[in-house]
């Protein structure tokens, strides 16, 4: 079986508190057992084997800061664009279409902020883009574990899929769109997010009902990719709910 590794407490609590299969999990000789206790407590409730290790092993396992902790766990499942369809058919939800991001820390950063508003999923293409790696989940803080992620080999038909189970498509681009705030958001929404450096591709764009843009008044004309995702993910949060 393939293994990967994770680090960082939130990330290996959340993995522990779920049903992911964790194979064993490496602390930091020296480490304040106290401060990590209902990681350890989770870890032998459900008896994963827990090793002390030099902090230089856990150094060789990941280039992020891994607090002291880290886990080896199997793959991250993504999920299947049908099953996640059929999951969802019966409310207005949301999914972020991701077209080309490259940089693990955008994706995981839109994960984090997708957990926290309840948008309902995410869409990865399997060519030009980041994969749930390490960094990822770190950078997700645990949110992984509650977020699907699909990863589809074609983004053009995936969007045709889309529409043809109720969603409306909405692009960010600069030219010829609607401020984001005026975007409706009464229906289940399919928002896409540009690669870093090119935005979106001319067919996903092609693809798209609608365009919106973040304005802008400063010197720099664009956001950086998660920023963006979580600006419009929160306008579709409070379009829906309206404060009592």
């Amino acid at each position: 079986m393939n293994e990967d590794i994770i680090v960082g407490r939130h990330a290996v609590k959340s993995a522990a508190a779920s049903d992911r299969e964790i194979n064993k999990v490496f602390i930091q000789e020296g480490i304040n057992k106290q401060q990590i206790k209902p990681i350890l407590d989770l870890l032998k409730e459900r008896k994963i084997m827990v090793q002390q290790v030099p902090k230089s092993k856990l150094d060789q396992m990941s280039d992020v800061p891994h607090q002291g902790i880290a886990a080896q766990i199997s793959p991250y499942d993504y999920t299947e664009l049908e099953d996640f369809i059929e999951a969802v058919k019966d409310k207005t939800a949301t999914v972020m279409i991701l077209d080309g991001l490259e940089d693990p820390h955008n994706l995981g950063s839109i994960i984090r902020t997708a957990d926290a508003i309840g948008v309902d999923g995410i869409i990865i293409p399997k060519r030009r883009s980041v994969t749930l790696n390490a960094t990822v989940v770190k950078a997700s803080t645990g949110a992984i574990e509650h977020v699907p992620v699909m990863r589809v080999t074609n983004l053009a038909q995936t969007m045709d899929r889309l529409k043809e189970a109720g969603f409306w498509i909405c692009g960010t681009d600069a030219q010829q769109s609607v401020d984001y705030r005026k975007m409706d958001a009464d229906m289940p929404l399919a928002i896409v997010i540009g690669s870093e450096g090119e935005g979106m591709s001319r067919l996903v764009k092609e693809k798209c009902d609608f365009l919106v843009h973040l304005p802008m008044v400063g010197h720099v004309n664009s956001l950086n990719a998660s920023v963006a995702a979580g600006l419009l993910m929160y306008e579709v949060y409070r379009k829906r709910h309206a404060i009592d």
